[in-house]
């Protein structure tokens, strides 16, 4: 990925969205060329000079100091996550050459996370990697993703934008795209030079409009929690609370869990599921995933 295009189109889609009014600016004049905030209104929010915010906006983030960073989100109102992205942005600007080597890929997931993942009898539970591969998950979470998982290398991210069964799958498919796309946005801004990573993105832009559009809009945000709604193909439409954990001790994996608003049908529809799924016999960990450096 072109690291100072990144940075130049996150700024200005930043600027773009952002309207005089909502920066508490007067609106000089009814004819203005850009739709949202120019340069020299963004700068003297921040505090700096036209030369210097061009400067960055071009994307040149080099030598940018903690306070530059801090009055640009603040003039920008971006949130927790954008606010992130802009400083891993500029911390990919300042890292030498070595730093900027590809990280290693974790090999699917340790025997012990598997077995947490598997005393959660009553509770789906799913472990992915931040290439979006599902490395593993209890039986519940497998009979909950069914559909995702009918794939021998199960990727949610290629599931969502190539599989023609997402959209029933998935009830609210057009806001989950938008979710997931902002999350692999923020995925991106922390390791731009992940080629693994990149050929995902790619591959995606090629084979799907819909990825690429969402893509161009640059848009950042944490998947932490949250509701899901899916239209499972055995126990009809469920909506659950999703909850994100990062495992420190394995950088790159989440483990995510699904539980249902007590006394629901959702709840109901869980234990039918469940009561499902004991009738399958299929693994619950990945143990096809390739070490990669």
């Amino acid at each position: 990925m072109d690291h100072r295009s990144e940075v130049r189109q996150f700024l200005s889609t930043r600027r773009d969205r952002l309207t005089p009014d909502q920066a508490g600016l007067p609106a000089y004049g009814g004819n203005r060329r850009v739709p949202g905030l120019r340069r020299e209104e963004v700068a003297m929010l921040a505090g700096v000079s036209v030369d210097y915010y061009t400067r960055l906006e071009r994307g040149d983030l080099s030598g940018a100091s903690e306070g530059v960073l801090d009055a640009l989100a603040r003039a920008l109102q971006l949130d927790d996550a954008e606010t992130a992205h802009l400083f891993d942005l500029a911390r990919v600007a300042n890292a030498s050459p070595v730093a900027r080597k590809p990280r290693k890929r974790t090999t699917g997931i340790r025997p012990s996370i598997q077995r947490v993942v598997d005393g959660l009898t009553e509770v789906p539970a799913l472990v992915r990697d931040n290439y979006f591969d599902y490395l593993g998950a209890n039986r519940l979470g497998r009979a909950l993703y069914a559909p995702l998982f009918a794939s021998p290398a199960p990727n949610s991210a290629r599931f969502a934008f190539l599989d023609p069964a997402a959209p029933e799958f998935y009830v609210d498919w057009e806001k989950n795209t938008q979710e997931l796309v902002a999350t692999m946005r923020g995925e991106a801004g922390r390791n731009p030079y992940d080629k693994r990573l990149s050929d995902l993105v790619g591959e995606l832009s090629t084979r799907s409009e819909r990825f690429r559009t969402l893509w161009a809009a640059h848009n950042v945000r944490y998947h932490r929690t949250g509701v899901k709604r899916l239209r499972h193909p055995v126990i009809g439409e469920i909506e659950l609370v999703y909850e994100a954990f990062e495992l420190p001790a394995d950088p790159g994996l989440t483990l995510s869990t699904y539980t249902a608003e007590p006394g629901s049908a959702s709840e109901d529809a869980l234990k039918l599921l469940s009561s499902w799924s004991a009738t399958t016999d299929t693994p619950t960990a990945r143990t096809d995933v390739p070490a990669e450096s």
